[in-house]
């Protein structure tokens, strides 16, 4: 009989111990170094999310937007239809504005023709100077927020880490002060260490995704910049694309 009260208390006891285990318990038991660290992997998770959301609505009305502003460029029949076209697109429209900086340089090398500009530099040089700047700015641009996804995926599960070590260390401290081997001694400290590990992973694993994802995405983008910007030299340098010169012959 003696035994199994024992054994009762002994088993009550553990579950008590066990329920330590919880992330609530974890918040009333933080000392300075677990709240730098949570509040650190917090800020994290917030900044993570929000640049996935900018990016996922930026890259959505991109694809929505990009084949009909491109489309619609070369489908219009005057070039001053088309610019003006273009002038009417939204400020993170990123294709009309490489067409309108190509506009714009061949437009200014033709009204300085005689000039040093000119004898420097001929319009095909010109133009193709101005669509490497804003290629360059466009894609810049796409990149918003990368930095951070790559930042957090890359440091969080060691922020997370820090606070494992840390709850492992407030654990042993525990241990040795009283004198205990038992699972209350350290359930506590350990239960937060697991669960600072728990968070500091969930906090890296979307960023990294959607880091991947989002490279994935400007890497075609940036195709696109690539295509559009050499069409448009050989318009704005000869007067037409490759293709239709070829079809004029």
């Amino acid at each position: 009989m003696l035994q199994q009260t024992t054994t009762a208390a002994a088993g009550g006891s553990n579950a008590e111990a066990l329920q330590q285990m919880s992330f609530s318990h974890l918040l009333q038991n933080f000392d300075l170094v677990g709240w730098i660290v949570f509040i650190t992997l917090t800020l994290m998770s917030v900044l993570s999310v929000y640049w996935i959301v900018i990016n996922f609505v930026k890259n959505l009305r991109l694809r929505g937007s990009s084949d009909r502003v491109v489309s619609t460029f070369w489908e219009t029949p005057n070039a001053q239809d088309a610019i003006r076209y273009m002038e009417e697109q939204s400020r993170s429209e990123p294709f009309s504005k490489i067409a309108l900086d190509a506009a714009q340089a061949a437009a200014h090398h033709q009204r300085h023709e005689g000039s040093r500009l000119v004898e420097s530099l001929n319009r095909s040089e010109f133009v193709d100077r101005a669509l490497r700047q804003a290629v360059t700015r466009e894609s810049s641009r796409l990149e918003a927020g990368l930095t951070v996804l790559a930042t957090v995926g890359s440091t969080a599960p060691f922020v997370g880490l820090l606070g494992t070590v840390w709850g492992i260390y407030h654990a042993l401290l525990r241990l040795g002060a009283s004198g205990e081997s038992s699972i209350q001694a350290v359930a506590g400290p350990v239960g937060e260490a697991l669960i600072m590990t728990a968070i500091g992973l969930f906090v890296a694993i979307p960023a990294v995704l959607a880091y991947n994802f989002f490279v994935r995405l400007n890497r075609v983008t940036n195709n696109k910049f690539d295509t559009f910007a050499h069409d448009l030299h050989d318009f704005f340098a000869t007067g037409s694309r490759v293709g239709e010169l070829s079809n004029k012959r």
